[in-house]
């Protein structure tokens, strides 16, 4: 082995293993996140194994414990042809999230545009937004929305409401018509998106703004050119928090049904019966937030191709290391052969 080939190996080792500091930050990132991975473990993945095991099983209580009749699929067929409340307010779930989660997120928007301004008072405005999430929740919301707080007078809304059934379809025109009269409840929803979208514009360099009004580029361009696309993240952050948020939220008529059938204690429904409806209720959630993240997702990132590059050359370098080995090792052997 020549002198030059073991510069060049030397090299490639030094290359191919990672430093002290490296293995250093890799043990400490797996400590911080160790204690997510057993919560998940625990909490996440064993519980959606035993409620999926649930959903395909028939299951009575009895005094001696839980009995499990194996039915397959029977729950799921079940509940999609003879469960017709279900599928309703399934759909009708599926049509108003689809409508009220883009005026959830741009209503935050706007508020937090207006609350990273320059104006008196700031901190108090922003605990008016932010106080509905602290007080108004569970029971309290129960109670405020059986009193109707939470909602217009259906003689506000009756106008808008004969409008929108001339032109629509009952299919879109009854739960648009039910988002106008529920509006009190829906922009309680947007506090803590709010936070979310002021802590993403404070991020945003000001100076990006002074270059831009320099070469006469108007507010509503920086809002387009500046504004949107740094907090594009954050928009499909937020609409993942409020698809969730609405979807367990105990006012919704679904979450209600799957706990009847819970608790129903027929032979035909009970854990296994809820548990199926629970899954497919998540298919239809999980949806949902695939056709969001389809049309907010990011695009690639501008360097993801130099990334792609540097572990091409990463694996040539290997590729090299091995050969540079296999080259010493047979010069190495007819070196002994010669001295042999």
């Amino acid at each position: 082995m020549t002198k030059e080939e073991k510069e060049q190996l030397k090299q490639l080792k030094k290359g191919a293993k990672p430093g002290k500091l490296a293995k250093r930050d890799a043990i400490t990132g797996v400590l911080f996140i160790s204690p997510w991975i057993v919560g998940a473990i625990l909490f996440l993945a064993y519980p959606l194994i035993t409620s999926f095991r649930y959903a395909l099983n028939n299951i009575s209580i009895t005094p001696l414990g839980m009995n499990f009749n194996f039915v397959g699929y029977g729950n799921f067929t079940q509940i999609l042809l003879s469960e017709s409340d279900f599928v309703t307010n399934l759909i009708d779930y599926v049509v108003s999230t689809v409508i009220s989660v883009p005026i959830i997120v741009v209503f935050a928007l706007i508020i937090s545009m207006m609350l990273n301004q320059k104006i008196k008072g700031k901190g108090f405005f922003r605990l008016i937004f932010f106080l509905p999430v602290i007080i108004v929740s569970g029971p309290i919301l129960g109670m405020l929305n059986a009193q109707g707080a939470g909602s217009i007078t259906s003689i506000d809304t009756q106008a808008i409401t004969e409008a929108i059934k001339g032109f629509m379809p009952a299919a879109l025109a009854t739960p648009i018509s039910k988002l106008f009269e529920n509006m009190v409840t829906i922009l309680w929803y947007s506090g803590v998106q709010i936070l979310i979208f002021l802590s993403a514009l404070q991020k945003i360099d000001r100076s990006m703004y002074e270059a831009a009004k320099i070469d006469g580029g108007s507010g509503w361009e920086c809002f387009w050119k500046i504004t949107l696309p740094n907090i594009k993240p954050m928009i499909l952050l937020n609409i993942v928090y409020t698809i969730v948020f609405i979807s367990n939220n105990d006012q919704n008529s679904i979450i209600g049904l799957i706990k009847t059938a819970m608790f129903s204690g027929t032979e035909e429904k009970g854990y296994g019966y809820a548990s199926a409806m629970a899954w497919l209720y998540s298919v239809v959630v999980l949806l949902i937030v695939g056709l969001f993240s389809l049309v907010f997702l990011a695009k690639k990132d501008v360097y993801e191709k130099q990334v792609k590059r540097a572990k091409k050359a990463h694996k040539k370098e290997q590729r090299q290391l091995k050969k540079i080995e296999r080259r010493s090792a047979r010069n190495a052997k007819k070196n002994a052969k010669a001295a042999a």
